[in-house]
């Protein structure tokens, strides 16, 4: 039989019918973009393997020993004898995982222990956990604020909170950067009677900078609209007991949400949101990103209830945290690199860059010096802005400050970006 007479009608159809536009077309710019850079022989800076990790701050890469400076181990906790004891004790007794949803067979007595030291950590009534920190963004932003609702938010908001106004279908009303008057004006203009969530950040993951949070949530308060703070790259080291900016900035009290993660000063995987709020409880049930997932696994929430612990206690570690910011703020600039901010704010220093291409060559030049830096671009920093994100660790130790500073001039003269 012939190779055209063994064809079915379905194949017929399939070659004469309509063709269906390809899917992934609308990806095509950047894989090009892509394919370019990475035509140019470096190295991919969004594909990098940890071969092994010895420590918060030292790592294999490629048979290489190199300093970690691009994770968000801010408090240095993953290592810590207690918390990895905590993890092997929980996952010997109750085995590796729920195979549940929190609201069915997945909340173990873990789960309401970790929701507990939240609630020590941060003198609040109520605490739910989320199995990641995007998950819980997505979940209250998406759960208080519905159609007919407005999500007034910082245009520089991590992506987790836009989608969860996408997923609330709640009309999203931006302001500019750290804009206290963008933020009142705009909240001027919408109806007095409409239901009003502002969501802001205590630190910005891109360029490591604080918000104004005592004036904004004053803002937000004048207009009778609840504040959602998202503290998630603050948690552990800003305040006087690690509870964040808004702490730092005297307003914890007038904040009616908190949300964070484990991910980056508890030093494990998770998320969670803290209130007063009386009707709290209650979110349990309507919060589809959190009723309608596997909760986390026993190990993790009892790794996440140590570390917070911990946490309370950790006054030297947030002394030295920023004492580290200092230093390495201070000697970049000295060195010639042009910094997101005029003086260290957080753990995250920002160094800016000319181009994407002159961006990716300084990274892979500290790469082969053997340091770990995060190379960050559009959309994940605002338009125009390629820059190197470097995350302290308050387990870096001074020697070895010296010796990133040391890496970056290397780096920085063999690149161009500094003379």
């Amino acid at each position: 039989m012939s190779m055209a007479g063994s064809q079915t009608a379905a194949d017929v159809l399939a070659a004469d019918g309509p063709q269906s536009r390809d899917l992934f077309e609308k990806f095509e710019p950047l894989i090009q973009e892509r394919d370019r850079l990475l035509g140019t022989g470096v190295r991919d800076p969004f594909a990098i393997v940890m071969d092994e990790v010895k420590s918060p701050t030292e790592a294999v890469i490629q048979g290489k020993d190199t300093i970690l400076l691009g994770t968000y181990n801010y408090m240095g906790m993953t290592f810590d004898p207690d918390v990895i004891q905590a993890g092997v004790d929980a996952l010997k007794e109750f085995g590796s995982g729920t195979t549940g949803s929190r609201v069915l067979n997945g909340t173990y007595v873990g789960h309401k222990d970790v929701e507990a030291a939240l609630c020590e950590f941060y003198g609040m009534g109520h605490a739910m956990v989320f199995s990641t920190g995007y998950q819980a963004n997505l979940g209250i932003v998406s759960t208080l604020a519905g159609k007919g609702d407005y999500v007034i938010l910082d245009a520089d908001s991590h992506a987790s909170i836009y989608d969860g106004c996408f997923l609330g279908n709640a009309d999203i009303v931006r302001f500019r950067h750290n804009n206290v008057e963008d933020l009142e004006k705009r909240l001027g203009r919408l109806p007095p009677e409409a239901g009003k969530l502002v969501v802001l950040e205590g630190v910005y993951s891109m360029l490591g900078d604080i918000a104004p949070l005592d004036k904004m949530v004053t803002v937000a308060k004048k207009f009778g609209a609840m504040v959602l703070v998202d503290e998630a790259h603050s948690m552990g080291f800003f305040g006087e007991h690690g509870r964040g900016v808004a702490e730092a900035q005297g307003v914890l009290d007038q904040v009616d949400f908190v949300i964070g993660t484990f991910s980056k000063s508890v030093g494990t995987v998770g998320g969670f949101c803290v209130s007063n709020h009386p009707k709290t409880e209650f979110l349990r049930l309507v919060c589809r990103p959190y009723t309608f997932t596997a909760s986390l696994p026993p190990s993790v929430v009892a790794t996440a209830a140590t570390s917070i612990r911990k946490l309370m206690h950790a006054g030297n570690k947030r002394a030295h945290l920023w004492e580290n910011s200092k230093r390495l703020h201070k000697g970049l600039r000295d060195l010639g690199f042009r910094l997101a901010t005029e003086e260290p704010e957080s753990a995250i220093l920002a160094v800016l860059l000319d181009d994407q291409e002159q961006a990716v060559r300084m990274w892979q030049a500290l790469l082969e010096e053997g340091l770990y830096v995060n190379m960050a671009r559009p959309p994940a920093t605002p338009a125009g802005i390629y820059l190197l994100r470097c995350s302290l660790c308050a387990e870096h130790s001074a020697e070895q400050v010296e010796q990133i500073l040391g890496m970056f001039e290397s780096a920085g003269k063999a690149t161009g970006a500094i003379g």
